[in-house]
């Protein structure tokens, strides 16, 4: 004797065939089923051209805007050893670092944050937002406030203050594995206790260095020089790679720990491995410039809504971030006569309204808490 099993019938009326899944908390988050071949989409392809070009024409104004302003074409030839010998030496030595650091700190930042944002599942997972800024901003500013600070000394004290907030936050994030809802709410609390030791450390420092830690807080990229540039640079040449070769087994994680662990992937390993190279991003890249405000939190929603794509495509997002820094960074220059205002200002002035916009959403969809 045998059963036939019956159909089972389509959704009714606009039911959404999506499927959903829980973070393990109160947070849910209805999600596509992310594709995990290799094929590039067309329209990411298409938008990761369109911001190349948007990144090299901005990079171009950046070089050619200062005291004295050059034609680009003069900048041009200046970039490839050509032209006026005292247009060489302001590009080379004056410009070049300036528009490079701002070029590699949007790019680091935005994949930091399009990596924590996936893995987590949360729009609003960024390293400003969970404690791994303010943990490379304690320690620096301990390090000026101090006295131990001394010129490259800067990207190890960053590196070893957003190494132990993220080590903190995924620590106390563990129960029996992690979810993103609670690294989220882990690292925010984290957040606030770096905040509350570096406002201790500018009221105990001497005035100058509470100047020059304020200075370095807000996120700025005037007077960077090549020894502060060649750190990160070469940070970037490892991690990067890695960040776009792990974009499959992120991508299968989206289906669930189960079915990642049932396709091979070692869920934990991979998670690590993604928090490892966002903090090492984003440690060198304040180490740099300072915590450029929302960089990491808006450049990856914008790169996800230009190309379509379920979650924060890596490449994409990094170029966003560095349009958005280079941009910012020409506006605070040129925003009021004679005053040039940190580059941190105008990201935060742009990035607020990102943020609120996350959360609006967040909460007409039911996701807020």
């Amino acid at each position: 004797m045998t059963t036939e099993l019956a159909p089972v019938p389509p959704p009714k009326g606009d039911a959404d065939p999506t499927p959903t899944r829980r973070t393990g908390d109160r947070l849910a988050f209805r999600i596509p089923v992310p594709p995990v071949s290799g094929v590039v989409r067309p329209r990411l392809l298409a938008v990761c051209l369109l911001l190349s070009a948007a990144t090299f024409l901005a990079f171009s104004v950046e070089t050619s805007v200062g005291d004295i302003d050059l034609p680009v074409t003069d900048v041009m030839k200046a970039l490839v050893g050509v032209g006026d010998p005292g247009t060489q030496l302001i590009v080379h030595e004056l410009r070049l670092p300036r528009a490079l650091a701002g070029l590699l700190v949007g790019i680091a930042f935005g994949i930091s944050g399009a990596l924590l944002q996936t893995v987590t599942l949360n729009p609003l997972a960024s390293p400003d937002m969970m404690g791994i800024t303010q943990g490379a901003g304690a320690v620096v500013v301990a390090g000026i406030v101090l006295g131990r600070d001394s010129g490259l000394n800067t990207q190890a004290l960053g590196l070893l203050g957003a190494l132990t907030a993220g080590l903190l936050v995924y620590v106390l994030a563990w129960k029996r594995g992690t979810t993103g809802y609670r690294i989220v709410l882990v690292g925010i609390g984290i957040a606030w206790i770096c905040t509350s030791i570096t406002d201790y450390l500018l009221a105990r420092g001497q005035r100058f260095q509470a100047q020059a830690a304020l200075g370095w807080l807000v996120g700025n990229l005037n007077g960077r020089t090549w020894d502060q540039i060649s750190p990160l640079a070469i940070t970037m040449a490892v991690l990067v790679p890695p960040a776009v070769l792990l974009g499959r087994q992120i991508r299968i994680l989206q289906l669930g720990d189960d079915v990642a662990k049932g396709l091979g992937t070692r869920v934990h390993t991979v998670r690590v491995a993604v928090l490892l190279i966002s903090v090492g991003l984003v440690a060198f890249g304040t180490a740099t410039a300072g915590p450029v405000a929302f960089v990491a939190l808006a450049a990856p929603q914008v790169a996800q809504r230009l190309a379509g794509t379920p979650f924060p495509p890596p490449v994409a997002a990094g170029l966003t971030g560095a349009v958005m820094v280079l941009v910012s960074d020409l506006a605070a220059r040129k925003i009021i006569p004679d005053t040039e205002l940190p580059v941190g200002v105008v990201t935060g002035v742009l990035g607020a309204p990102v943020l609120l916009w996350l959360l609006i959403r967040a909460n007409r969809a039911g996701s807020g808490g």
